[in-house]
């Protein structure tokens, strides 16, 4: 038998999640209507469930084996349809109090936050149930971070993360506002009040492009853009918006771009009667559809290459921003100090040929397209600066520097996590770390190191799934809202209906059913090759595997395209194949799956 640990990576969308939630284990209680006990699973991993359930990198769908048979499980949409009805946005119906709550005994050590986006709040999540006494100290007068000041409002509703967020504060959480790092606090002095500190404080910074003209009326950063819009200050960005950058940054900044008009009045509305602020928004929606923006976006990538998600490239196509691929910038041009177009030269390659990024340009091919605005959504960086001269070790890259095993930077009872230890990535990588962080701070006091869930097989009667037609069911396009009423602040993504959950759910493979091998009971006659309808077994010789063992054949299984059917298992004349679920890492204590899934020998049954 295999190493236990090969079943826990052979979840590939397990394996993929940072927090290591069981996706497969909640899209398949959805298939079986227990959505309660889907919520949980994909809540205990996660404290910003319902959060990731509509802006999630989904790095689980990314490596979802059914995008290897034709398109990968919609994950993200499914999780929304369960946090929906039982997720802080569920209300009364909502499971929350249940998994977020502070422990009745409270230890006497006091942790320092610095930062209150998704790491840091991760964090506090954590170190509040385990009874430490948790202060964040954040920068501006609102928690959540790049997932209230960089995440578009049309993507990600306010008061959803603002629901979320309260929860972690209902659990003791002191936050002190308006607490600037490098302005009107230092780290020396926090460190000094508690007994520990996370530095979270994220990459807020814009980079920016030494072009003639880089320093013109009309250039902006990204991030400091994306900012400024969802914060309600008005920002004139004319009617011709250029946006250099081919990344998700790159769409919300486009995005939000046309919907600018909306931020505006919303901005301008904050102290009037939901009906006028309504009829503004309106007004918004219709000016903006009668040709008041032009949107492009200009990025080094082919729109193969960019990497931006599939997804936002898509609806930003529906909402007729225009894509110019293969140019960069050569020169931003001005006329009296402010931006009036964008000289563009052609791109030969991107890539190097080992796969490193390496742009090669086209002197002789230039182009201009005219501009009131360029928007720079090339990366973004950390305020080092505000960490002061007692602060920790940099690295080369400017961000924090921690241990490679751990989030400890060189500084004793200090960590540092998301963002600002490793440069801009996902949301679900900031929260992991944050997770991780509190794990570790727990571990530094003496706390017990939480012990890995040790996974566990149970062997099935049957397992037959081919009368469903699961494999041929396919992918159930996620709901939006009709593309000529995006324009004002609305989530453009909706959720799934009932009957479209349960038709996606059924599409999941379940990575987690094994096929097991009794290899005593084989006698090698390739009937289960033969009625393999993916043809992924096959007998081979054995030195093929292991170049010691000559003269003798072996049963391969290539795991990564198998659909779990089982036919093999029910053709093979001896038993010697049958079929496992796998109990392991990402299934959490207290939640069991489906009774369906986890029929015991003997009690027969289909799933």
């Amino acid at each position: 038998m295999q190493e236990l640990d090969f079943f826990d990576s052979n979840i590939p969308c397990l394996a993929a999640c940072p927090v290591n939630t069981n996706a497969g284990l909640y899209v398949a209680a959805i298939a079986e209507g227990d959505d309660e006990g889907a919520y949980l699973a994909a809540r205990l991993p996660n404290p910003f469930a319902s959060v990731c359930a509509r802006v999630c990198a989904a790095p689980c769908e990314d490596a979802c084996r059914r995008g290897t048979l034709d398109a990968p499980v919609a994950i993200r949409a499914l999780k929304r349809f369960v946090t929906e009805q039982y997720g802080v946005e569920a209300g009364s119906a909502s499971l929350v109090s249940e998994v977020a709550k502070a422990p009745s005994v409270q230890r006497p050590e006091s942790i320092g936050i610095i930062g209150g986006g998704p790491c840091g709040l991760a964090a506090a999540h954590d170190l509040a149930k385990l009874g430490y006494q948790v202060t964040i100290y954040e920068a501006t007068d609102i928690l959540g971070g790049m997932m209230v000041m960089g995440i578009p409002e049309y993507r990600l509703p306010r008061d959803l993360v603002a629901a979320e967020i309260q929860t972690i504060i209902d659990m003791g959480v002191e936050v002190h506002y308006n607490t600037q790092l490098g302005v009107n606090a230092n780290l020396t002095e926090i460190r000094e009040r508690h007994d520990a500190v996370l530095v979270a404080i994220g990459a807020t910074l814009g980079r920016g492009l030494d072009l003639e003209g880089h320093e013109a009326d009309g250039v902006l950063r990204a991030i400091e853009y994306l900012i400024n819009a969802n914060r309600g200050f008005a920002v004139d960005i004319g009617e011709r918006v250029v946006v250099i950058g081919g990344g998700d940054v790159a769409m919300d900044a486009a995005r939000t771009a046309l919907r600018t008009e909306a931020y505006e009045a919303k901005a301008g509305s904050q102290n009037t009667d939901r009906s006028v602020m309504t009829a503004a928004l309106d007004a918004a929606r219709t000016a903006a559809r009668g040709g008041a923006r032009q949107v492009t976006v200009i990025s080094l990538e082919s729109k193969e290459e960019m990497p931006a998600d599939e997804f936002e490239l898509e609806e930003a196509i529906r909402e007729d921003i225009g894509f110019i691929n293969r140019r960069g910038p050569a020169k931003i041009l001005t006329k009296d100090g402010k931006v009036v177009g964008l000289e563009t030269v052609g791109v030969k390659s991107v890539f190097d040929e080992d796969g490193r990024f390496s742009p090669v340009f086209d002197p002789d091919d230039l182009e201009t397209i005219e501009a009131d605005t360029v928007i720079l959504a090339i990366g973004q960086a950390i305020d080092v600066e505000a960490l002061g001269p007692d602060g920790p070790e940099i690295t080369p890259r400017k961000t924090i520097g921690v241990r490679p095993d751990d989030l400890a930077t060189s500084l004793p009872m200090v960590w540092a996590g998301g963002d600002a230890a490793h440069g801009p990535r996902s949301l679900i990588d900031a929260i992991a770390d944050g997770r991780k962080a509190a794990s570790q701070i727990h571990q530094a006091f003496g706390g017990a190191v939480e012990e890995r869930v040790k996974g566990h097989m149970v062997k099935l009667q049957q397992f037959h799934r081919f009368d469903d037609r699961y494999d041929t069911i396919e992918r159930v396009s996620v709901p939006t809202i009709a593309t000529d009423r995006r324009i004002g602040l609305s989530e453009v993504e909706t959720g799934f209906t009932p009957e479209q959950a349960r038709c996606e759910a059924q599409r999941c493979l379940r990575c987690f059913a094994n096929i097991l091998l009794e290899a005593d009971k084989c006698v090698l006659c390739a009937l289960c090759v033969d009625v393999c309808p993916v043809k992924v077994i096959s007998i081979v010789p054995s030195q093929e595997i292991d170049p010691e063992k000559v003269g003798t054949t072996a049963l391969v299984l290539d795991e990564r395209g198998c659909i779990r059917c089982a036919l093999c298992v029910e053709r093979c004349p001896t038993n010697a194949l049958s079929m496992g679920i796998w109990s392991g890492v990402g299934v959490p204590a207290g939640v069991s799956m489906p009774i369906e899934l986890t029929m015991p020998v003997g009690m027969g049954g289909n799933t």
